[in-house]
């Protein structure tokens, strides 16, 4: 894929760790294998401008992507960010079939399925770009070792039973415990909300 040398998703990906970070830029060398850890330079924010605007699609929650569009926007006037925000299923298919059409819409994607990013490397859809202020403040287990992602948040996945119809004993102790067929059609998957009052 050709593309050009500085482009608003290069902008848009260096920006995200640099928000999150507030530090001063330094220099950073690159783990071996990755590419060069890369500065938000003047002439990368001056091609980005040419752009004018980007496209952010996420399965973050609607707030919380608009917060990193606004904050984007406003550490560089002049580059406007479209969020588009669906579930992680729907973004992945969505791409999918943007690429199928060649409708190249996309600049910058967040998934909350890491197997997305499995598939989009091996199409080659993604452009490597690593920011220092990745290289810098992530260890280097949280991204792509060819710099073509990085981990932005991670959830946790817990095993819960109902006490008063599976004994301890008999409890399932991981995920693959539950590919046992004694456990078809008993269990559920589901999202725990706690809400925190002031």
């Amino acid at each position: 894929m050709n593309r050009p040398q500085f482009s608003r998703r290069e902008l848009f990906g260096a920006t995200i760790a640099a928000l999150a970070a507030g530090a001063p830029a330094r220099l950073v060398r690159a783990q071996a294998g990755t590419p060069a850890a890369e500065p938000i330079t003047p002439a990368l924010v001056e091609a980005a401008k040419k752009e004018g605007k980007l496209a952010f699609y996420s399965a973050m929650d609607l707030p919380v992507a608009e917060k990193f569009a606004k904050a984007f926007e406003a550490r560089f006037p002049g580059i406007t960010v479209r969020v588009e925000r669906s579930g992680a299923e729907r973004v992945f298919q969505r791409i999918g079939q943007e690429m199928e059409s060649r409708i190249y819409a996309v600049d910058v994607v967040n998934s909350a399925d890491g197997a997305h990013f499995i598939v989009w490397k091996r199409n080659r859809w993604l452009a490597p770009y690593l920011p220092e202020e990745v290289a810098r403040h992530y260890p280097a287990q949280y991204y792509d070792s060819d710099g073509l992602w990085v981990t932005t948040r991670v959830w946790l996945s817990s095993l819960g039973y109902n006490t008063n119809l599976v004994k301890p004993e008999e409890a399932p102790k991981s995920f693959a415990d539950l590919l046992d067929p004694k456990w078809m059609g008993k269990t559920v998957k589901a999202l725990l909300l706690t809400a925190v009052r002031s």
